[in-house]
């Protein structure tokens, strides 16, 4: 089993356990990656996330993941950008440590990120990249039956996680 991978792509289409979408602290959809997988995953979606009451930042919450290939969506709310002096760094990777311990407490094997909060959230690629793959790392240091997809929308995306994982 290949336990890492980078691809350029669209989330929503992975067949994994668990698909990890960059929400908003309300969890009821918005543009980006979140949009697209509550588009993807029907009504019931948004249904589930309502009984959640909302996440906070650096926090990981799971539902079904209805209509969608994954069974699963962890749903975790990154930082939004202030200059990198409000602790963006250290909750941007609560969310990658929050989303693969849900994997692991519900005994998942494939999980696949997005790059969380690069989109509308403003958190520079050259610094999310870096943090995510490092602890993506460790995730799978720590849970050997695991296998992680980081997933990019676009080009520049692809090729700063690629550059940075060879």
């Amino acid at each position: 089993m290949r336990r890492a991978a980078i691809v350029r792509g669209d989330i929503t289409t992975l067949d994994v356990d668990a698909i990890v979408n960059a929400a908003n602290e309300s969890l009821l959809g918005g543009g980006g990656v979140d949009g697209a997988i509550h588009d993807a995953a029907g009504p019931e979606l948004r249904e589930a996330c309502r009984m959640l009451g909302g996440c906070e930042p650096g926090e990981a919450k799971l539902t079904p993941g209805f209509a969608l290939p994954a069974r699963w969506v962890i749903h975790t709310v990154g930082p939004r950008w202030s200059g990198g002096l409000h602790g963006e760094e250290a909750i941007l990777r609560r969310c990658y440590r929050g989303s693969i311990a849900i994997a692991r407490e519900r005994g998942l094997r494939s999980l696949a990120f997005p790059s969380i909060s690069t989109g509308a959230f403003g958190y520079p690629l050259e610094l999310a990249a870096p943090a995510a793959l490092e602890e993506i790392g460790r995730g799978l240091a720590g849970e050997p039956g695991l296998a992680i997809t980081v997933v990019c929308f676009d080009a520049a995306t692809h090729w700063r996680y690629v550059s940075l994982a060879t």
